[in-house]
Formats: structure tokens, C-alpha cells, sequence
């Protein structure tokens, strides 16, 4: 069985580690009143989010330089077709959200500083009602993400429990393929 090396297991779980937080930390804060609580928060989902758009660069540069194990020969074409595209989907979703998180940071006028430490620059000047949209925008890619990340996973099962084949086992540490 073709595996995945350890570096791209490793980025995919801590991308995936790092997303979830993100999430539960971004859909917590939401309804919370202005707060020190809530600055807090929103430091620690825009250092995440930063973090993560750095390590999908990572990733992508990582998957061009390494690709991964051929599909398994019993795939129809269109199961080829959908794997590449929703692989390139969630690729450029992984990308956006962060993006817009940070226009949006931007375009409020509150600058990243990524770990408290580091001072990004602003992508945007100041514009609350452009601000206002891209928080739309970074909300709506929210729901469309987690939507792709559940097609990803059902698909996963789906290999391993109907089709049993190793699409699972080959990126999932502990993972063994099903046995025929």
C-alpha cells in the first residue's frame, strides 16, 4: 500500500487541528458582546487563521514537490474527476478563509499581528463597509468549507467501508486498509 509520507500527514491533521479550533473558537465569539474576552478571542482565531494560511502555502508547495499515491486502480472516472476537483476546492477554501479574515481585519482598520509579535500589513486601507461584506464573505466561506471538509470525510468512509480500499488508511495514522 502507497502511504503519504510523514510530512504531508503531518501538515494535513495539524491543518485540520488548527481549522477546527478556528471554527469553534470564530462561531463561540461571534455573539459575544464586545469584550476583552472577546479581543482575546478574536486574536487567538486571526493568529490561527494566519497560521493556517501559511501552512496550506506549505502544503501546496509540499504536494507539488511530493505528489500523492495514485488513486486506486478500481475508481470510476468520475470518482477520479470529483476527488481532483474537491481536492483543489478545498485547497483554494483553505486559502480564501484565512484571505478573508485578514481583508476584512484589514478593512476594519485592525491590523494582524500575527502571535502578538509580528505586525502583517494591512492588504487593504480602511473601509468599514467593505470591512462589514468581507465579514459576510468570511462567514458564508465558513459554512461552505465545513460543508466540503464532511463531503472529504463521508468520502473517505465511503472508501473504506463500502469500496475497502486504502484511501483512508494511507493518510490516517493507525489506519489499516480493510481486509477483502
Amino acid at each position: 500500500m502507497q502511504r503519504y509520507n510523514g510530512v504531508a500527514k503531518t501538515l494535513h491533521w495539524l491543518v485540520f487541528v488548527l481549522m477546527s479550533g478556528a471554527f469553534v473558537v470564530g462561531f463561540y465569539m461571534g455573539d459575544l458582546p464586545l469584550s476583552p474576552r472577546k479581543l482575546q478571542l478574536m486574536s487567538w482565531h486571526k493568529w490561527t487563521g494566519v497560521t493556517i494560511f501559511f501552512l496550506v502555502l506549505l502544503r501546496l508547495c509540499w504536494r507539488l514537490l511530493n505528489p500523492p499515491p495514485a488513486l486506486p486502480t478500481g475508481m470510476k472516472p468520475w470518482e477520479r474527476r470529483a476527488a481532483e476537483a474537491s481536492h483543489r476546492i478545498l485547497y483554494l477554501l483553505m486559502l480564501a478563509m484565512p484571505l478573508t479574515g485578514w481583508l476584512m481585519s484589514s478593512a476594519k482598520g485592525f491590523q494582524t499581528v500575527w502571535f502578538g509579535v509580528l505586525p502583517l500589513p494591512d492588504l487593504l486601507d480602511k473601509n468599514p463597509p467593505l470591512g462589514k461584506a468581507l465579514a459576510e464573505v468570511h462567514e458564508m466561506l465558513g459554512f461552505i468549507i465545513l460543508a466540503f471538509v464532511a463531503v472529504h470525510v463521508l468520502a473517505a468512509l465511503k472508501h473504506h467501508f463500502i469500496d475497502r480500499d486504502d484511501v483512508l488508511a494511507r493518510m490516517t495514522p493507525g489506519v489499516k486498509p480493510p481486509s477483502h
